[in-house]
């Protein structure tokens, strides 16, 4: 009976050895998919099908999935080496932001196996040799001046070199860093530019303000100028007047002598002269007739 009973144990052990075995394997033949990433099925190697987001089945030992992430990711640059047009080197960090289609999820995995393959085998290979041919084409100064051109210059470039299952978002040149020697030529080169502006500021702005004292000066003068004219037809028109009144004075006396009479007697204050000459007259008013 014992041996009987072992044996009975041992079945049972196995069986429920192989049941829990089962239960795990089916457990584990659920996956979930996230929304930031796709998975690629494969049967026996071969891609059935790209996996949506949300719960999945697959078959135990024959299925795989594999995940592959459709989020935004950023890939750092440092130390990028490049010559500008006029032969001055550059060290430039440059970021490139990409991301995965999901309706090519399957390219990527059938190209470049995952996200790293990708990166290494496709990005960074176009990604320095674009940037130092477009740095290439720009002077030195003139590829810090017009910063936004340049940038989006090697964005345009990346973007039309990289040809696979991948979106190049956008690339940001976070730094251009140019030999001390000609940084310093740089600086003294924008101060000298400041200077000239700045006295170019200056001497327009004298000559804005000579401008001012000529025009108000001219205005003084022609004020002057008016105003004399002004005085002398006053003078004109008050010699005139006084010319008409003894005009019309004298032909006043002229036609009616009796008027002087008059006249001498409106101004004749009563008085007799106080002295006479010998054989003198009174002098006298003829009176009307």
């Amino acid at each position: 009976m014992s041996t009987v009973n072992q044996q009975f144990n041992l079945k049972s052990i196995f069986g429920i050895g192989v049941l829990l075995l089962v239960l795990v394997t089916l457990m584990g033949s659920w996956y979930t998919v996230d929304e930031t990433e796709r998975g690629v099925l494969l049967r026996n190697g071969a891609i059935v099908k790209v996996v949506e987001p949300g719960l999945s089945f697959k078959i135990p030992f024959i299925e795989t999935v594999k995940f592959i992430s459709v989020q935004s990711n950023a890939t750092t640059y440092q130390g990028l080496q490049a010559y500008s047009k006029d032969q001055q080197t550059a060290t430039l960090n440059v970021s490139v932001s990409w991301h995965v289609l999901p309706a090519e999820v399957d390219k990527v995995y059938m190209q470049y196996q995952d996200l790293d393959g990708l990166v290494s085998r496709l990005i960074s290979r176009q990604v320095p040799t674009q940037v130092e041919n477009v740095f290439g084409q720009y002077n030195a100064v003139s590829a810090v001046q017009n910063r936004g051109k340049f940038v989006n210059d090697v964005t345009k470039a990346i973007k039309d070199a990289i040809a696979g299952p991948v979106v190049i978002d956008g690339v940001q040149i976070e730094n251009i860093d140019f030999s001390d020697d000609y940084e310093r030529s740089i600086a003294l080169r924008m101060k000298a530019e400041v200077e000239v502006k700045t006295r170019e500021q200056m001497l327009a702005t004298e000559q804005v303000e000579a401008q001012i004292v000529v025009t108000r000066a001219q205005a003084d003068a022609d004020s002057r100028v008016a105003q004399a004219k002004a005085d002398a037809e006053a003078t004109r028109l008050r010699g005139e007047a006084e010319a008409d009144a003894i005009k019309a004075k004298t032909l006043a006396l002229s036609s009616n002598p009796a008027l002087i009479e008059l006249t001498k007697a409106e101004r004749w204050d009563g008085k007799l002269p106080t002295t006479m000459l010998p054989n003198g007259t009174l002098p006298f008013i003829e009176a009307g007739k």
